[in-house]
């Protein structure tokens, strides 16, 4: 269609929204679906954060807000920054946008010329790419391994960064792959990045608080205090909290770039939702004990399910620091058939043909770049997901 952006023909549907739609359009029409597709936890926002919308309902908090968010959630989140990151930022340089996904496409389009680079680690979140192309910019993927615990290491970073880099994209706890990096692993990549100074950072830490274990969240500016001016770190309320349907993301960074991002936003959507600023607030000052509780709940699926898939034949799966998904690798059984002749190529081959002989929606590692992989996402009853990994195990047995 002529009339359609260039910048649009650049980009792709969003991998794991196709998938987990055409588990629902199978689930209409009466199939016996289990869909392991969405990242959302399954958990319900909790009571005190939709009591404190209510009331600020009730108070006539209905109104349009400042751009950059209402100056109680500003304050919240650099209260949080400095009580669980040791990071010191005024409200001034806080903003507010409508979901993690609004701060990182403004965060690029604010920044991003014609033919800069940002570099991303593969697997990556669906987005990161399609956001640096409508942006103007040129994705620079860098894959790692599971030998290397799917992370980026400062060699290759080293190897990727040209004079074009504008950005390094780096999220921890990872979508898809889980993996966490400590804070030795981020203070090696931030001697990279401090030999490089025309590079900024984008930390994307919306899974910081589902980490398992013994293991210790960081995020790069609090390692690497001397990166601080030229990094944002991007949060929100939809994973830790429950709140994916509140639509609330946050980040912080210098105020020179804050303000261009709200600049950006003042002319795109204005400010977030009153009433999802105003729960977020109590989401961020409110009673904490729930994330604990919730997250032993996740480490517990974390262990059956990677106890069930490597159990699986030709399925390798490590065990992932955080957040709620694992990535296997199906290398094992590219080549192989099913028991109706046909022949599995890829892991989208992989994926499609246990749709179709077991009922059980993933995403192909292929949309994250990286495969032969897919990601299994745990936010779901246990009950739930013991059957799911009872069925992936019936149809890898089934291959030949």
């Amino acid at each position: 269609m002529p009339f359609i952006a260039d910048a649009l023909l650049r980009v792709k549907p969003s991998a794991t929204i196709v998938a987990t739609q055409k588990a629902r359009d199978l689930k209409n029409a009466g199939r016996d679906i289990i869909s392991l597709s969405v990242g959302e936890p399954d958990f319900d926002t909790p009571d005190n954060i939709k009591k404190a919308a209510i009331a600020a309902i009730e108070r006539g908090e209905t109104k349009y807000t400042p751009v950059a968010g209402i100056p109680a959630l500003r304050e919240a989140i650099a209260q949080k920054f400095r009580r669980e990151n040791h990071l010191d930022y005024k409200p001034s340089q806080t903003i507010v946008g409508t979901g993690g996904k609004h701060i990182l496409f403004n965060a690029l389009l604010a920044t991003v010329n014609p033919g800069d680079e940002v570099v991303i680690p593969a697997p990556y979140w669906v987005s990161y790419p399609d956001m640096a192309l409508i942006a103007g910019g040129r994705p620079v993927t860098v894959p790692t391994s599971i030998e290397q615990g799917f992370k980026l290491r400062p060699e290759a970073l080293e190897r990727a960064i040209t004079p074009r880099t504008k950005w390094l994209i780096l999220n921890s706890p990872s979508n898809p792959s889980g993996a966490a990096y400590t804070h030795d692993e981020l203070r090696a990549l931030a001697e990279v990045l401090l030999r490089h100074d025309h590079v900024w950072i984008l930390t994307d830490d919306i899974y910081e608080h589902l980490i398992y274990g013994d293991f210790t969240f960081a995020t790069l500016a609090e390692a690497a205090p001397d990166l601080i001016n030229r990094t944002l770190t991007m949060n929100g309320v939809s994973k830790s909290y429950a709140m994916t349907g509140w639509r609330i993301g946050y980040a912080a960074g210098p105020e020179m770039l804050i303000k261009a991002m709200e600049m950006l936003q003042g002319q795109q959507t204005s400010g977030a939702c009153s009433i999802a600023q105003w729960a977020s607030v109590e989401a961020l000052t409110g009673p904490q004990d729930f994330i604990a509780e919730r997250r032993k709940i996740f480490e517990a699926r974390r262990d059956l399910v990677v106890s069930m898939l490597n159990q699986a034949k030709y399925l390798q799966c490590p065990s992932p620091e955080g957040a709620f998904y694992v990535y296997p690798s199906c290398a094992a059984a590219i080549g192989r058939k099913t028991p109706d002749g046909k022949q599995i190529e890829t892991d989208e081959d992989f994926t499609a043909a246990l749709l179709e002989a077991e009922g059980v929606a993933v995403v192909q590692g292929s949309a994250f770049g990286l495969g032969p992989n897919f990601r299994i996402s745990y936010a779901t009853a246990t009950s739930t997901l013991e059957e799911a990994c009872a069925k992936i195990q019936r149809f890898c047995s089934s291959l030949t």
